[in-house]
């Protein structure tokens, strides 16, 4: 097992991603960068930081999001769903890994979404 380091501050008791095997596993991510929250932004905005988060964690295990094999996204707000395939489409481009979509009723810091992911090390 490897830890990823991330330059993120990180004050929770988790790894924010762990190699395992030919696994990558990478914790739920929030829109806080460079240790700012921005849970007062707008979806879209939370949606694409969040995006740059992962391409900076998945770059850091030599992945690109073309590795990602499973997505987990837990949203605050269900009738975001077609906003939300829309930002996701078009981070993705062709590129179609297994998703699901959780309605949860909230999220920590009051933020809109958070997502998780696996990705495939080859």
């Amino acid at each position: 097992m490897q830890i990823i380091p991330t330059s993120e501050i990180n004050n929770g008791h988790y790894s924010p991603a762990i190699i395992s095997g030919n696994f990558l596993f990478i914790s739920g991510q929030l829109p806080i960068a460079n240790g700012n929250h921005y849970f007062e932004e707008d979806f879209e905005t939370q949606a694409k930081i969040i995006f740059k988060k992962l391409d900076s964690i998945l770059s850091e295990a030599g992945c690109t999001k073309n590795h990602l094999v499973k997505v987990t996204v837990y949203m605050t707000n269900i009738g975001l769903w077609d906003s939300f395939d829309r930002i996701y489409a078009s981070y993705l481009g062709k590129h179609k890994p297994s998703r699901c979509i959780v309605p949860v009723p909230e999220l920590h810091y009051g933020y809109l979404l958070e997502i998780e992911a696996i990705a495939e090390i080859y």
